[in-house]
């Protein structure tokens, strides 16, 4: 039995990828401003602001959203691998990329084994999982390691852009601010923006009926 599996009782169904992606541009990672010396340990947490940095690289075509995302992910840890090489890692055919589990499979074997998978298994992410989205976030963040994020759906960013992956698709969480109320998003598939931020509750309902490698 996978490990992975038979430690969280994941169900890979609930984390299959069906469709592909469009295509996207790079665009310039943020860097995260140092807080103030003078503000408060609870504001300080509150309103910390924190981006990694990566090399964002667009997907080629339609069905390399994962090996982009976890490509992504691995550049902010120093791991310099071509798009093919990390496809070839993951599986990955012209169906996509299976489940979350590939992906923190792969993370796994080319960082030292630090990332899990969570699923949020209900079509609707409950509180607790939300939460449990921003601490896995934060935790990932604070070590250095984005989050590869299994996503389906419509929803918008904070800036009111729409972003519509009914097929679904595999995006990359790296950087938070607020304490987390928002994340930055890589998106491998956006043609124009490349990264962007989005509320927390609308990333875990992203990720709803699918899961995540943090």
């Amino acid at each position: 039995m996978n490990p992975i599996v038979q430690k969280s009782g994941l169900s890979v169904v609930g984390l299959l990828v069906a469709g592909g992606c469009a295509l996207g541009p790079a665009v310039a990672a943020q860097a995260a401003p140092a807080p103030s010396a003078s503000t408060s340990s609870s504001q300080t947490e509150r309103s910390a602001e924190r981006v990694l940095g990566i090399d964002y690289q667009a997907q080629p075509n339609f069905y390399y959203c994962g090996p982009a995302a976890t490509r992504i992910a691995l550049s902010a840890q120093g791991k310099a691998l071509s798009q093919d090489e990390v496809a070839k890692l993951l599986g990955t055919t012209e169906a996509g990329t299976a489940s979350a589990l590939d992906t923190t499979r792969v993370l796994n074997e080319l960082t030292g084994g630090k990332y899990r998978t969570t699923e949020i298994r209900d079509s609707v992410a409950r509180p607790d999982q939300v939460e449990q989205l921003r601490r896995d976030v934060l935790a990932a963040v604070d070590a250095g390691r984005p989050v590869v994020a299994n996503i389906k759906g419509t929803t918008v960013d904070t800036d009111g852009n729409p972003h519509s992956y009914e097929g679904g698709h595999y995006l990359t969480l790296v950087g938070y601010r607020d304490g987390g109320d928002s994340i930055r998003v890589a998106d491998p598939a956006d043609p124009t923006l490349g990264e962007y931020w989005m509320s927390l509750p609308k990333v875990a309902n992203w990720i709803a009926e699918r899961g995540y490698s943090s």
